[in-house]
């Protein structure tokens, strides 16, 4: 596995890191590859993507028009 090596950390956010680490349960090493990893899942997230998973899941489907329904709601 590739090994990745961060210099010049703040002191105060390797402190922060730290106590980040304590409250997980885990090494500083592993709460930092926790956060690099989620980083890493999130910039994979794609919007379109994940509508046209949505679209597919209603797909056939109908809905009734809501508009109806709040107009009336307003009104009372």
């Amino acid at each position: 596995m590739p090994e990745v090596l961060v210099r010049k950390l703040d002191e105060a956010a390797i402190q922060a890191l730290k106590r980040q680490a304590k409250q997980h349960g885990r090494s500083l090493q592993a709460e930092l590859k926790a956060i690099i990893e989620d980083a890493a899942r999130q910039a994979q997230f794609d919007p379109a993507e994940e509508l046209a998973r949505l679209r597919s899941l209603f797909k056939g489907r109908r809905f009734s028009d809501s508009a109806g329904l709040i107009r009336e709601d307003r009104d009372r």
